[in-house]
């Protein structure tokens, strides 16, 4: 038996977000090699960098979203990850986003997570999103801050440990 899952393909001027293909494997293990995969859980070995994977393919199954590879439309590569998260112990589902170290400071994690928000809010008829960071990620802070996103409150994560919610501007405000 074979899973068919549909992924909705979200674009901008930049990039395709599209489900995830077996072929993303590889650069998401690259990913997950580095210590700059600790806000998503790393470094984990391949094996654990596999289960991870496919977990992203299981909430894809369950709930119907879940973290999008993240494409350079002119070249075809994968840049990374970004998307709607909620697994279990989640207080709230979340924008997450982890771009792969070539492609960092370009504004792709910016640009992607925009999309996402707009989709969760036009799509899906969500009303608010969150984004969690650990604490010290100051990239991620200023990227959720970037986006209007402000501190909401600490709270621990079972899978990271303590994590810091950052509310995003409600649909209305983003509207607006």
């Amino acid at each position: 038996m074979t899973l068919s899952l549909n992924f909705p393909v979200l674009e901008t001027e930049r990039l395709t977000l599209r489900g995830p293909e077996a072929a993303d494997f590889e650069p998401f293990a690259s990913f997950y090699e580095d210590a700059r995969s600790g806000g998503f859980g790393g470094p984990l070995s391949r094996d654990k960098a596999w289960r991870s994977f496919a977990t992203n393919i299981g909430h894809w199954a369950l709930h119907g979203y879940g973290l999008w590879t993240v494409v350079d439309t002119a070249s075809g590569q994968p840049c990374g990850v970004c998307g709607l998260w909620n697994p279990e112990g989640w207080p709230e589902p979340e924008i997450a986003w982890a771009i792969y170290e070539a492609f960092e400071g370009k504004g792709i994690a910016y640009e992607a997570a925009l999309r996402v928000r707009e989709h969760a809010y036009t799509t899906l008829g969500w009303t608010t999103v969150t984004s969690n960071i650990i604490p010290g990620n100051a990239r991620s802070v200023a990227l959720a801050e970037r986006m209007g996103a402000t501190f909401e409150r600490a709270y621990e994560n079972p899978a990271m440990g303590t994590d810091h919610l950052y509310r995003h501007p409600s649909a209305k405000e983003v509207r607006a």
